[in-house]
């Protein structure tokens, strides 16, 4: 199986009709492994492009593609309308998959799995519950005998995408979460471990006993840790799959021409509620008209042939009604 962890990732990809050309580009690591995936396939099926991608997070996407550093950028988090306005390069935000974020632990001797509700992550994180024997775990877990440890909360100390759809969420679900810390791809954490990428948090929590951190889906499942259940809108503690992620994307009706849109919480008996979009940030106008063909090459290849790769790394392929609208889109890229 190809290694999804790599700090970056080098692919050879390609179009014939626009000559060797190399693009570059960062940002967000919650993608990187379908990235990586889509890059290398690219690479094999055509010719004459090469794409160099770094997984540094979305924070880093958005500030090196907005500089005119990178070619293109990547992020978890859509940028805001300062970002947008105060950016030397104007980028258009291209939907490409979804994916879950999960709260991963590492309690020993607790061997089933763990319902979490979102007033107590927020609570967690807050440092308001310190013990995982806390009255309010306790009560979404029934019957588990809950150690009296002290609770690690492991986060990211990067400017992170997979952090704006965490915050994003625990805004919606906790009032005391919004009103004293908010959301964003960089947040003042209360309490806690900071670390680099998911990598970093999936690492620091399989390596550090009564922890718990949050990372994109493909993360856990990679590295085969424990990862609890979530409680939705709809009042149901639900696993994270991709079609959990279907649901919460369907829940939503009306989605702005600038594709810009947040899906944590969403209404629905089985949809999961940290679930996202992720976006790559490519320019409007660029400067080579080489390198847009080649930047609308690969999405056009995305849109026909990798979107239906995406369930094999647990990510959620677009609705088809989306593919089918950002086609128009990528057609303005110049």
């Amino acid at each position: 199986m190809m290694k999804v962890f790599a700090a970056g990732f080098l692919a050879v990809a390609t179009l014939a009709s626009c000559g060797a050309q190399s693009l570059n580009g960062a940002g967000a690591t919650f993608p990187n492994p379908i990235y990586s995936k889509w890059f290398y396939e690219f690479s094999q099926q055509k010719g004459g492009v090469k794409i160099n991608y770094q997984p540094i997070g979305s924070g880093g996407g958005i500030r090196q593609v907005s500089d005119g550093t990178v070619d293109f950028g990547a992020t978890d988090g859509p940028m805001s309308d300062e970002q947008i306005n105060s950016a030397k390069v104007k980028t258009m935000h291209i939907p490409t998959v979804l994916g879950a974020v999960v709260p991963v632990y590492n309690l020993p001797g607790v061997n089933k799995e763990l319902n979490f509700s979102g007033d107590v992550l927020a609570g967690i994180y807050l440092g308001q519950i310190t013990k995982w024997n806390d009255p309010r775990i306790a009560k979404d877990n029934p019957g588990v005998n809950l150690p009296a440890d002290s609770i690690v909360p492991v986060y990211r100390a990067d400017g992170s995408g997979t952090t704006y759809i965490y915050t994003d969420f625990l805004s919606k679900v906790s009032n005391n979460w919004q009103s004293s810390v908010g959301k964003g791809t960089s947040v003042k954490w209360p309490t806690g471990i900071g670390q680099k990428g998911n990598e970093g948090v999936a690492g620091m929590v399989r390596q550090t006993p009564h922890s718990i951190g949050y990372v994109e889906l493909i993360y856990a499942l990679q590295n085969k840790m424990a990862f609890g259940t979530v409680k939705n809108a709809a009042g149901h503690f639900v696993k994270a799959s991709t079609q959990g992620v279907t649901d919460a994307a369907a829940s939503v009706k009306n989605i702005p021409a600038d594709y810009r849109v947040s899906i944590t919480n969403a209404p629905g008996a089985t949809a999961y509620p940290i679930s996202s979009f992720t976006w790559l940030l490519v320019p409007v106008h660029a400067t080579d008209p080489n390198k847009s063909k080649a930047i609308k090459g690969f999405l056009e290849w995305m849109l026909e042939h990798g979107e239906g790769e995406a369930s094999s790394l647990s990510y959620a392929p677009l609705p088809a009604a989306l593919q089918t609208r950002i086609k128009a889109t990528i057609n303005t890229i110049q």
